[in-house]
């Protein structure tokens, strides 16, 4: 094959799974040869669309799609200014798909072209939430039953609500001790309406409470997802360390990562970070100062397997381990690129994980399967995943901005979702 070049990519959109996805299908000259990859960037499905349609197919067109290097360097910089979340995304759906035909190529699942198993089976870790500690504590003690061995627990939605009406706000934290959040002025704008002080309070109430229940057989996570100013982080950290998490993700937004050498300072409690992070190069220093411990990186974001390969060895080298970023927003395709990374990296931390419905198992033959909290690929060649293009049809995507997005602080203030 030694003419083999892209003829095709094609953008596919669909939501079987109620969340907007972008796949990517580039097809060769090879008749019956193509490969899948994953582009999801939900909030933004047709930008991105528009940025593979308009730009990266008719640079690909042509191209030998086995020069992934090569291809990924030159399309990065195609446009000049780079390491944005759209055209990021689009070339990680690029990326994904030149990998899977490499694999189909070679015979091989992807994971052997990153260096092979590391692991028979990747731990997962699944949401266990609920509005208040009881409910959490049903929610873990139901993910044990299924065998995980690590859970995510949050008491509402993050920062503790996620109503559009400001007179419930209270509910979460009034279960929570009395707790009870600021109010709101009149006329108060429609959103998601959370007190980062409130909530941040709440936390470590609902990590006393749950090893009370459940001691500490159970590994256990917490999402701030950057909802409280940068001085209740480091109080929250310091609180959290009797409880002794698995990791505190996400403390403090990107703009402050500089307050995290203040939390290293005062707590021992482990940090991972990086879910809004679009570039590898913005987790060098927090590796290299070691102020951190595990990679919170959402694989599409930054590019596709390529940088995030580098990103795992590059981190392994100072002891950080990788937690990939597994929401609902991920087509099982992307999901099948995280677990082939996970299988090959020395370094792998946890995986979270996001169940599949049927829709989405009839839409994507081949996607990885979980038993007993570990997630399992399947050995065909590539990242083993397709996609029935017929069937995607049946769940066309909605478009829109999400309303968890459009955070508010109870004087009604825009902030950081």
């Amino acid at each position: 094959m030694r003419d083999l070049t892209i003829r095709d990519v094609k953008v596919i959109l669909t939501a079987p799974g109620n969340i907007d996805l972008v796949v990517v299908k580039i097809e060769t000259n090879e008749p019956g040869l193509y490969g899948l990859g994953c582009a999801t960037f939900t909030q933004r499905i047709f930008a991105v669309k528009s940025a593979i349609e308009d730009y990266l197919k008719p640079f690909l067109i042509g191209k030998d799609p086995r020069r992934i290097e090569d291809i990924w360097q030159s399309a990065n910089v195609s446009g000049y200014w780079r390491n944005g979340p759209i055209m990021n995304n689009a070339l990680s759906g690029i990326d994904m798909a030149l990998w899977d035909i490499k694999g189909k190529l070679a015979h091989l699942p992807v994971y052997e072209l990153l260096g092979g198993k590391c692991r028979e089976g990747i731990p997962l870790y699944r949401h266990a939430d609920g509005p208040d500690e009881k409910a959490v504590e049903e929610n873990v003690l139901a993910l044990m039953e299924e065998g995980y061995q690590y859970a995510r627990c949050q008491m509402g939605m993050y920062g503790g609500s996620g109503t559009t009406d400001t007179r419930l706000i209270a509910t979460i934290y009034e279960k929570s001790n009395q707790i009870v959040p600021k109010r709101s002025p009149k006329n108060a704008l429609p959103g998601c309406y959370f007190d980062p002080e409130a909530y941040a309070r709440s936390v470590d109430k609902l990590f006393d409470y749950l090893r009370s229940k459940i001691g500490f057989n159970m590994e256990l996570i917490h999402d701030v997802h950057e909802r409280i100013p940068p001085i209740e982080a480091v109080r929250l950290a310091k609180n959290l360390e009797p409880y002794q998490l698995f990791f505190l993700e996400d403390p403090v937004a990107p703009e402050n990562i500089d307050w995290l050498q203040t939390i290293r300072q005062q707590s021992t409690t482990p940090i991972g970070i990086g879910e809004l992070f679009t570039n590898i190069n913005e987790w060098k220093n927090l590796i290299i100062n070691q102020q951190i411990d595990f990679i919170r990186c959402h694989v599409s974001t930054i590019g596709g397997i390529t940088p995030a390969k580098k990103l795992a060895v590059f981190s392994e080298l100072f002891g950080v381990r990788t937690a990939w970023h597994g929401p609902g927003d991920i087509s099982p395709v992307g999901v099948a690129a995280n677990l082939h990374l996970d299988l090959s990296s020395p370094n792998f931390g946890i995986q979270e994980w996001t169940v599949f419905n049927e829709a989405l198992q009839e839409v994507f033959p081949g996607c990885p399967t979980v038993d007993q909290g570990f997630a399992y690929v399947n050995d065909l060649p590539g990242l083993g995943v397709d996609i029935d293009e017929e069937k995607a049809k049946l769940y066309p995507p909605v478009g829109g901005i999400p309303s968890w997005t459009l955070a508010r602080t109870p004087d009604g203030t825009a902030v950081r979702p």
